[in-house]
């Protein structure tokens, strides 16, 4: 079904680069659609050098009322701001910015609660698991401080640069420290729930972030790519006998969440 936009419809932005694996536009115009809001969401291609004309653009567009973002802006985003969430600025990254009235832009992190209830919706629950991460990027950063929160055991977050993950780790132990934080690599059937928040297996041929050559049905892996919607690692996985769990749970269920966040 095609949306009617017209000078009463609200616009919303996705900014990303690139642009090609960005579903996020598509599934706000739907929900919103459900609920009889009159929205309208189209991704953004800005490059990162691009960001703060882009953002100085959008606070003069009166009838822009937010927007999204995804890679690689979430945690550059946040000095574009004028204020930020206490849950974002805990994280250290973005994903959802309200544009008011008068244009000043506030960011809130939807990825943490969303990812929590994504994986709720598939019922999986976090809780006294073992986890194992990979990635420590803007959405790495969210679904860490997530997973802690929602109380897991033990969470093991792996990444390209070490010293990336090392300071996520420190940073998601000091806020909870009931929960075993390390950085490092380990099996991937020594956890109960592998997830990866890289981009990578967005592009065919793209490494594999996690080897699963020894999971079996007792592990659990969540990739948060949306698209693909099934992406290398989620089939090698499902092969393997694992329950999976793809990007689009998340994203579906942060839609009530943004719907939320712009009426505040």
């Amino acid at each position: 079904m095609s949306v009617e936009i017209t000078g009463k419809s609200k616009i919303m932005f996705v900014l990303a680069d690139p642009v090609d694996h960005v579903r996020a536009s598509a599934v706000i115009n739907a929900h919103f659609r459900a609920i009889g809001e009159d929205v309208a969401t189209s991704p953004l291609h800005v490059l990162p050098e691009d960001l703060p004309a882009v953002v100085g653009a959008i606070r003069r567009m009166g009838n822009v009322v937010g927007f999204g973002v995804t890679i690689p802006h979430k945690v550059a985003i946040m000095s574009h701001l004028d204020l930020v969430t206490s849950g974002a600025e805990a994280i250290g990254a973005v994903n959802f910015v309200k544009r008011t009235a008068e244009g000043r832009l506030i960011g809130d992190n939807l990825d943490a609660s969303g990812f929590i209830a994504g994986l709720a919706s598939h019922r999986c629950a976090v809780g006294g698991k073992r986890v194992l991460q990979a990635g420590a990027g803007g959405a790495g950063r969210a679904t860490a401080f997530a997973i802690a929160a929602a109380g897991a055991a033990e969470l093991v977050i792996s990444n390209r640069d070490e010293a990336k993950a090392r300071a996520l780790a420190e940073c998601v132990a000091a806020r909870h420290p009931t929960v075993n934080v390390l950085a490092g690599t380990a099996p991937a059937e020594d956890f109960d729930l592998v997830v990866n928040t890289t981009s990578l297996g967005m592009k065919a041929g793209d490494a594999l972030p996690v080897d699963l050559s020894r999971i079996g049905p007792q592990t659990t892996v969540c990739d948060i790519i949306v698209n693909p919607a099934v992406t290398e690692l989620m089939a090698l996985a499902a092969a393997r006998g694992a329950r999976t769990i793809g990007g689009k749970a998340m994203l579906d269920e942060q839609m009530t969440l943004v719907a939320e966040f712009i009426r505040r």
